[in-house]
């Protein structure tokens, strides 16, 4: 009877459904409406949910098929706590639950990439064979190292129309060089983003709730982690950093430098900025605009740089950038095969779209690879191949 308590199922497997994608056994209970105490009696062996309650279980609050909580026992899967050591421990433990799907979400694209490639890279030349990043040597010279690999010049830069086109022309070079970038619209606004290494298929995954200029930003710091062989998870708010143990400081620290160096070269930042004010706090507003334009980065990116080169006060820097943070506009949620479309990597996208075609997988194994719906498969392939992923 459906009313009756399902048997069958393991209680560990209960923990482990929850503990994977960070919910208390109080959230878990307000979300089923039920009270923790009969949450508990189902983690402990005590009781057990009917087969309505577990099916909302699964599909609604877990995200997990059906069939896994029958399993003899937990598979084995990381969790943020353990594979993450970028932020501090107490925000690793208050993680969003979408921030543990989007993780999942990432790990399973990997998946699909050792699927579709044989677990090799497509790529003609891999980043992490030429650049290998080291916290003991010079800041600089590793990121010109990083934008000769990428083969960006400060003069094609400079000529970029806009955040959008920064945003696409970085993040296709890295592609290029061998890593997937995948997006997401985080519902955990702090997250800006974070990478999965890998020997062969690494990936970085962004925030597309972010602004493109910090979307590219974002992209570089990941990069410098991918780079450092480790993964990474980062906050908008770099104050995260103050509360981490002393070697992770000095790990996100010097990716954000790293980041810092590629987007804005020291050496031309200091000539540019040579025309504002002897006291860069009275520069006025357009004087930072086009000097964040310069280099397709935020206006926040270009007075932290200030900031890291003695010429404003922390104090200054945190108001400033806090005003500015408060007049970012919200962006309509626009075409959805464009959405889509940048959401995923173009190699990945591209890839699934060619096996299709050459009847290696099915349209519904392909539209399963991409995240869509069967149906939306041909418009979504029409917005891609015009080059619409940004």
């Amino acid at each position: 009877m459906k009313r009756e308590p399902v048997t069958g199922v393991q209680p560990e497997m209960f923990q482990w459904a929850r503990k994977t994608i960070g919910l208390s056994i109080a959230e878990v209970a307000e979300m089923l409406n039920r009270s923790p105490e009969e949450i508990e009696a189902w983690e402990s062996g005590k009781d057990a949910p009917t087969y309505p309650q577990l099916e909302k279980l699964a599909y609604q609050i877990y995200k997990r098929p059906l069939a896994v909580f029958f399993l003899p026992s937990p598979p084995e899967e990381s969790i943020p706590q353990s594979e993450f050591r970028t932020l501090p421990d107490a925000d690793l433990r208050t993680l969003s639950r979408d921030t543990y799907l989007q993780i999942r979400r990432a790990h399973a694209y990997q998946i699909a990439l050792k699927e579709l490639f044989d677990h090799a890279n497509p790529a003609n030349r891999l980043i992490w064979n030429a650049v290998r990043l080291s916290l003991s040597h010079k800041v600089v010279e590793q990121a010109h190292a990083i934008r000769a690999f990428l083969d960006i010049s400060l003069e094609e830069q400079v000529k970029w129309k806009g955040d959008d086109e920064a945003l696409k022309r970085w993040r296709k070079s890295i592609e290029d060089s061998g890593i997937f970038v995948f997006k997401a619209a985080f519902k955990q606004k702090d997250i800006s983003g974070f990478c999965l290494m890998d020997e062969y298929l690494p990936i970085i995954y962004l925030n597309n709730s972010t602004t493109k200029t910090r979307q590219t930003f974002s992209l570089l710091h990941e990069l410098a982690h991918l780079l450092l062989s480790m993964n990474g998870l980062s906050k908008f708010d770099t104050s995260y950093i103050d509360r981490l143990p002393g070697a992770e400081q000095r790990i996100e620290r010097f990716c954000n430098a790293i980041a810092a160096e590629v987007l804005i070269p020291l050496s031309d930042f200091s000539q540019q900025a040579n025309h504002l004010p002897a006291n860069i706090e009275k520069a006025s507003e357009e004087q930072f605009s086009s000097l964040a334009n310069r280099y397709g980065v935020s206006r926040e990116a270009v007075l932290r740089r200030f900031l890291d080169i003695g010429r404003i006060a922390k104090t200054f820097y945190e108001s400033k950038a806090k005003f500015w943070a408060a007049q970012k506009k919200q962006t309509s949620g626009g075409n959805w095969y464009l959405n889509q479309g940048a959401y995923l990597s173009d190699r990945f996208a591209k890839e699934v779209i060619t096996r299709h075609y050459r009847n290696q997988i099915t349209l519904e194994q392909a539209a399963d690879f991409l995240g869509i719906k069967p149906k939306s498969f041909a418009g979504f392939e029409e917005r891609l191949l015009q080059g619409a992923n940004t």
